[in-house]
């Protein structure tokens, strides 16, 4: 892959990170106090299904977020683009549609 397109890669996934970071900050991190939840709403029900859905969302986040910590882990280490599991390239075409892929196609 040519450095240019390495380092924009790299920029996309920097700034990824940056968003998810943000996004996190806004939820808390056991949902409790999130935004817009309203304790003294009547239907309680509908306050635990809102909390437990921001729940999932942070827990995506987080996941996504580790994904792409991952992938700027291994442009450091010089291994970014080299599937973890069978060490061969990973193709320009699918880190372009997946930046933050460890997998090749096969392992996906």
């Amino acid at each position: 892959m040519p450095a240019t397109r390495s380092e924009q890669l790299r920029e996309d996934l920097e700034s990824e990170r940056d968003e998810l970071q943000k996004s996190l900050s806004e939820l808390t991190t056991d949902g409790a106090d999130a935004p817009d939840f309203d304790e003294n709403f009547a239907d309680s029900a509908q306050v635990a299904a809102e909390q437990g859905e921001n729940l999932a969302l942070a827990a995506a986040l987080r996941d996504r977020f580790d994904e792409v910590e991952g992938a700027l882990a291994r442009i450091e280490a010089g291994t970014y683009g080299v599937c973890t599991v069978c060490g061969d390239e990973i193709s320009a075409t699918r880190l372009e549609a997946m930046p933050a892929t460890p997998f090749c196609i096969t392992h996906a």
